[in-house]
């Protein structure tokens, strides 16, 4: 009778602290969700001639082609940055992304289409170790030595970049390209909550550091 009072009384603790993880875990992503949405208040645009000029501005790569198809995502973000620069808000572009592969290359795909849409080429700077939001806006700081910059990407990943650049000190503004709609956005939405935790934990706990930093670059202003 012992034994089994033993084995309740332990099988209780650990449902307890079950419960108390969950209850922690489902706090933190309200938490961090409004953490990010708070830093952007008041500073994402929906349309480029609202935006306030400054001199650059970050492009956040992704796959150009999902499922055989063009990327919704890929293609409002390169319209977004066409705009700002039709606009004259803008004199030049970082283009952030991953490059894993010869295959496979955010930041030229993003450049060749901004050229192709009227973008000068000598406008447009390739960031190649840009593998995550977090590394795209440190590099932007450390590497291309910007203060204050515009985002360019949907308004939920814009207000995950803006928390993270304004962690580092960089002044921002953002531009959020066109939404996009469908099961795959919802997917990308629900995996979004999950990112912005680790945007929190990032930068409130793991401190965590870009993967690449590197030389200095010149940017062309």
């Amino acid at each position: 009778m012992i034994k089994k009072a033993g084995i309740f009384k332990v099988v209780k603790w650990l449902l307890l602290l079950g419960l108390a993880g969950a209850l922690f875990s489902v706090a933190l992503i309200f938490y961090a969700d409004h953490a990010a949405t708070e830093a952007a208040a008041g500073k994402l645009y929906d349309d480029a001639g609202d935006v306030p000029e400054a001199d650059v501005a970050l492009v956040f790569g992704c796959n150009k082609s999902f499922q055989g198809r063009q990327n919704l995502y890929f293609m409002h973000r390169i319209a977004a940055a066409v705009e700002l620069w039709k606009a004259g808000k803008v004199k030049c572009f970082i283009v952030s992304g991953d490059n894993h592969s010869q295959d496979y290359n955010e930041p030229e795909d993003m450049k060749a289409a901004l050229v192709e849409a009227g973008v000068p080429e000598g406008k447009i700077v390739c960031d190649y170790a840009g593998l995550r939001t977090l590394d795209s806006v440190v590099r932007a700081k450390e590497i291309f030595e910007v203060e204050k910059i515009i985002l360019i990407s949907q308004k939920f990943h814009n207000e995950r970049a803006a928390y993270l650049a304004e962690s580092v000190g960089l002044e921002v503004v953002g531009l959020n390209a066109q939404s996009v709609t469908g099961p795959a956005a919802r997917k990308t939405d629900s995996r979004e909550k999950l990112a912005r935790v680790k945007m929190w934990l990032d930068v409130n706990v793991l401190k965590t550091d870009p993967k690449f930093l590197g030389q200095k670059e010149k940017l062309p202003l």
